[in-house]
């Protein structure tokens, strides 16, 4: 098997040039998230009402799997003293209000209350936030009730135990878990595009990777890594169930009846996957079979055009070498 031509120094400047988020940018983007918050905590001091208990970046920023098309973020916002979404409505109603007199520049289209959230946007830099309540009640793990931006149904989760969980992962594989996670991601992203049907959420691959790398996988050699990933989901046809005892035993987990059985890792009763169908898994399934596929080709290409042009298969016409 020959690695002459693209290896896996070759893929990591390919995720340092074209997948990563550039620390710069991060850093931009944590700082008007910081901003948000200050605002938030002025307006929250004088309406006793709602008692701001805790203000946290999530999602990917958070964690460090933000890929370098990333434009939007969450802030999760810890309140106590709400009751229902009504109450969470008048207050998400006030804090829009305190934003747009607090940065007089945007225009009104940058501060759009939603149902159950608002969504901020920084036209210079393009980002968007999403601030989402979590309905907090004083348990000493951060456990609170997060409200759906669908129906606004409650769904217990806890977000320091989350960034708790992925930072768990990355101290064991400094480094590699991240930007394998990455690399995952921007396959799934352009799988995407090119595939009718296809969804695979961001959230599933971490945990797939977690599971992996909980059972030992190498990811210090990225075409290894990615093709642990890809025979996983081959081998598993995406239906084995995936779950981590970081904060809860297994046995915790009662009788799931959908196709994908991925549970939170911070839930037992939240399986993330639910709403996958079989047709969908068996979408998420091919897709694996084909990247792997072409990987194995990469790693036994002769020349350096048909090597490229089989990663390209992965990667898409962005890969170059």
């Amino acid at each position: 098997m020959s690695r002459t031509h693209v290896d896996h120094k070759d893929i990591a400047k390919f995720a340092l040039d074209k997948v990563n988020l550039p620390k710069t940018k991060a850093d931009e983007y944590r700082a008007q998230a910081r901003r948000l918050r200050e605002k938030l905590e002025s307006y929250l001091k004088d309406h006793p009402d709602f008692s701001l208990r805790r203000m946290q970046i999530s999602g990917s920023l958070a964690k460090g799997t933000a890929l370098r098309s990333l434009n939007d973020i969450d802030i999760a916002c810890y309140v106590s003293g709400a009751d229902a979404p009504s109450d969470i409505s008048k207050l998400l109603k006030g804090i829009a209000e305190n934003l747009r007199k607090a940065f007089p520049n945007f225009s009104p289209d940058q501060v759009k209350p939603q149902t159950y959230s608002i969504s901020v946007s920084f036209k210079g830099t393009g980002l968007d936030v999403d601030i989402v309540p979590i309905l907090y009640y004083g348990d000493k793990d951060w456990y609170g009730n997060l409200v759906s931006q669908d129906d606004g149904s409650f769904l217990k989760t806890s977000i320091p135990r989350h960034l708790e969980f992925a930072k768990k992962r990355k101290a064991s594989l400094p480094h590699h878990f991240a930007q394998v996670v990455r690399l995952a991601k921007y396959w799934a992203r352009k799988e995407k595009r090119e595939r009718d049907g296809f969804r695979f959420k961001s959230f599933m691959i971490e945990m797939i990777l977690a599971k992996l790398a909980d059972d030992g996988a190498d990811f210090s050699d990225y075409p290894e890594a990615l093709q642990n990933f890809f025979t996983y989901i081959a081998r598993t046809d995406m239906r084995e169930l995936i779950v981590f005892n970081d904060y809860y035993p297994a046995s915790d987990i009662g009788t799931i009846s959908t196709p994908v059985k991925i549970m939170d890792p911070v839930n037992p009763e939240n399986n993330v996957s639910q709403l996958y169908t079989d047709y969908q898994a068996d979408i998420i399934v091919e897709a694996a079979l084909d990247a792997g596929d072409a990987i194995d080709a990469a790693l036994s290409a002769t020349s350096k055009t048909d090597t490229v042009y089989y990663w390209q298969k992965v990667f898409g016409s962005t890969f170059q070498v």
